[in-house]
């Protein structure tokens, strides 16, 4: 079965989710920002999920998460949870 890891910044808004996502891309690291941010518990571990299966999450995010392109940052990913800025780290 697939397995990928991924670290994610939620937030309220897509404004703020594009404003944090052109601080990433401006050299911010990805980790002090999801810990500064994101209002996801997982924001105090630096946004890191942990490694998971297809179907763990929600749907929105299965499809970035299994599709998308290695240590870049994708976003803003509406889900019911509010806007993410997902890094995918690694997947099998």
């Amino acid at each position: 079965m697939a397995k990928a890891s991924a670290r994610h910044i939620l937030v309220d808004t897509e404004a703020q989710c594009e404003t944090l996502k052109q601080q990433i891309e401006a050299g911010t690291d990805f980790a002090e920002v999801a810990k500064q941010h994101s209002s996801c518990p997982s924001g105090r571990q630096g946004g890191d999920l942990g490694s998971f299966g297809p179907g763990q999450m929600v749907r929105e995010f299965d499809e970035v998460v299994f599709s998308g392109e290695l240590n870049k940052v994708h976003g803003p990913v509406k889900t019911q949870f509010g806007y993410h800025l997902l890094e995918i780290t690694s997947r099998s």
